[in-house]
């Protein structure tokens, strides 16, 4: 027993990993591993797909205490990609994500909740100057391990479900031309500081 008692403190003690979230920690996001991207009815018949990268921010983590928990993203709203030139040169233009005054795309949580034993990130979500309450569902994050570099990393993925309307975005386009609701997920690779 006591042998037992031993090995499982010795292996707490001797895996960084096991320890990583034991505390709050600061981690930056790695831009290179990580993206969102987002789905919108399209004339109420089939599904658009985009994408968009260049995200960085930090996520400060304490597993024992979801008060001490924040995220604050951006994303570069220059990077949109849906595969058609077009498109995504119409999508970048004041019509919808507007990006020569609005590149960035910026979150900002206020606060972590725990629902059905799965995190839930509260925050702001600024969408081409326009900064609404969002409420982001969080697969994750997975347990710490060794990267690349030697240091540790984890991640995520988080979603949500906004309304174009609350955000005056792609106004012109009413549905069924295009739906009110888009679709976000959010794909995070961390590095902990």
């Amino acid at each position: 027993m006591k042998k037992t008692i031993l090995a499982a403190a010795a292996a707490l003690i001797l895996s960084p990993a096991m320890g990583a979230f034991a505390q709050a920690s600061t981690w930056t996001i790695d831009s290179a591993h990580s993206s969102a991207s987002f789905e919108i009815r399209h004339m109420g018949v089939s599904n658009v797909r985009g994408a968009i990268s260049n995200i960085k921010g930090s996520v400060v983590w304490d597993e024992k205490d979801l008060t001490k928990d924040s995220v604050v993203a951006d994303l570069d709203a220059t990077t949109v990609n849906t595969n058609m030139d077009a498109r995504d040169k119409h999508l970048k233009s004041p019509d919808f994500f507007n990006v020569e005054k609005f590149p960035t795309i910026h979150f900002q949580s206020k606060k972590v909740t725990r629902e059905g034993g799965k995190l839930v990130v509260w925050g702001d979500l600024t969408l081409a100057g326009v900064t609404k309450p969002v409420k982001l569902d969080v697969d994750g994050p997975v347990p710490p391990q060794k990267g690349m570099k030697g240091g540790l990393v984890s991640g995520f993925s988080a979603s949500t479900v906004i309304k174009r309307a609350d955000f005056g975005f792609g106004g012109k386009y009413a549905p069924p031309m295009l739906g009110d609701e888009v679709k976000i997920t959010i794909d995070m690779e961390i590095d902990k500081q």
